[in-house]
């Protein structure tokens, strides 16, 4: 007995040396990565950066093919489970269109494993100069006292633009009308040009417009600061106590992907977002390095599916 337990012991260590073998020299080939929003797209653009270094650390070209919308996460949860398929996930894609609907052409949990996350994107309230309120609390005492008037631009239905604006709608006690655009650049482009009043946007997307004084900026929902607009003060600074809301990107490889290979493909990741110099372009971006591993993201998945079931049932939100 005791022969036969040891036996196994050493038939169970081979097999575990053979598979940190096999990915020793991970990658052998270019690794591709799918970016499922439009190239030029704030993602897009962060990605290609940190795409950049991963290709140098791995001596291996990194290939970033970008198939937007559900066509990608269904190209990517199909993929070959090699390793050499990569794919970035956002939160509006691994965690709030599942709570909002059921026909989805891919199930996160089932068909992605995480392999680390990559960057935050600060969400950031502005308004068009022509409301002529230039503090959060100006704007909300203005939506109390006109219910049902004021209009924010969106993505689409369960788009962060929109869900990011129930939060705050719900926090405090406000109703205003939602204006859903095809697309983020629409979005924005449609408040600049005064046909809505306020939005929710990822720093980077409205970075230049307020810059060129385009558009006013009234809080931010991260729970710091952001680097690239450091006079602008946080929800919380500027007395909405129950609001934090981040947009995040992470890095997935298809379900059944080798440990090996997500394990060398995590560590690669956070090698590269150490570096200083990619850091600082991304910051000029509006975007902030957010490194994890594989673990810690599950973690922040659960913790952040959590936060936004509890919102998506009191508010009644649904796409189907």
């Amino acid at each position: 007995m005791i022969m036969i337990k040891t036996r196994r012991f050493l038939l169970a260590a081979l097999a575990a040396l053979a598979t940190q073998a096999a990915f020793a020299a991970y990658p052998e080939k270019p690794v591709r990565i799918i970016v499922p929003f439009p190239a030029g797209a704030a993602a897009d653009t962060a990605m290609r950066v940190v795409a950049r270094k991963m290709s140098e650390i791995w001596r291996q070209p990194v290939v970033i093919e970008n198939r937007a919308g559900a066509a990608g996460m269904q190209s990517g949860a199909t993929a070959r489970a090699d390793g050499y398929t990569l794919m970035v996930g956002a939160g509006s894609l691994m965690v709030t269109a599942p709570l909002l609907s059921s026909k989805l052409a891919y199930n996160p949990s089932r068909d992605f494993v995480p392999v680390g996350r990559v960057l935050i994107n600060v969400p950031i309230l502005t308004t068009h100069p022509s409301l002529r309120t230039n503090t959060l609390q100006e704007l909300i005492a203005l939506a109390r006292k006109n219910p049902g008037t004021l209009n924010y631009s969106s993505s689409g239905n369960g788009s962060p633009g929109h869900l990011s604006m129930e939060m705050f709608q719900a926090a405090t006690g406000t109703q205003m009308v939602q204006i859903p655009y095809k697309g983020g650049a629409p979005a924005v482009n449609e408040l600049v040009g005064g046909h809505v009043q306020l939005g929710i946007n990822a720093v980077p997307s409205v970075l230049n417009q307020i810059k060129a004084g385009q558009l006013i900026p009234l809080a931010v929902a991260s729970a710091k600061r952001s680097r690239a607009l450091p006079n602008v003060p946080t929800m919380a600074e500027a007395g909405v106590k129950d609001f934090e809301y981040d947009i995040w990107y992470a890095l997935f490889a298809p379900a059944n992907t080798p440990a090996g290979a997500v394990e060398n493909a995590s560590a690669t990741l956070r090698r590269a977002l150490s570096d200083p110099e990619v850091a600082n372009q991304l910051i000029a971006q509006g975007a902030e390095p957010a490194p994890t591993t594989s673990q810690e993201l599950s973690r922040f998945i659960q913790d952040d599916t959590a936060r936004w079931a509890k919102l998506v049932k009191e508010r009644n939100l649904k796409l189907d």
